[in-house]
């Protein structure tokens, strides 16, 4: 008995290091056609700064966002974050100490504290959406 409450602990600690461990690469590609990114293109989506290829790619990015976050994940891709609040408190970030970070279906989310990201998971989509930018409601 002893060791299934064990290895449950283990099985749980290891999952929860793995969603906040933080992807390995900044982006070099457009998420829509891989080609090299262009700076001038971008677009600001759920505190991420997303870079494209060309002017016509932030439309199809804007028309299926979540496809391509998890394209980005899955190739380990780390996106600009542009949060300078917690999406949860609303405080500045770093106020309270080191922010605590997330990745969160290839965003990367950060908070002020820990109580803040137990919160965000509760409802993560009421959090993204307010988040800074064109997403709609965002700040």
């Amino acid at each position: 008995m002893v060791t299934n409450i064990s290895l449950t602990m283990a099985a749980a600690l290891l999952a929860t290091a793995a969603s906040s461990a933080a992807p390995s690469k900044a982006q070099t590609a457009c998420p829509v056609t891989e080609r090299p990114i262009d700076k001038a293109q971008q677009i600001d989506w759920q505190g991420q700064r997303i870079y494209f290829c060309c002017a016509s790619c932030p439309a199809k990015f804007k028309a299926d966002p979540e496809k391509y976050f998890a394209k980005l994940a899955s190739q380990g891709v780390e996106l600009e974050n542009i949060q300078t609040t917690c999406p949860v408190s609303g405080e500045r970030l770093g106020e309270m100490g080191e922010p605590t970070r997330i990745v969160f279906q290839g965003r990367t989310v950060k908070f002020c504290c820990p109580a803040c990201e137990k919160e965000f998971r509760k409802d993560p989509a009421k959090y993204l959406a307010a988040m800074p930018g064109e997403q709609g409601g965002g700040k």
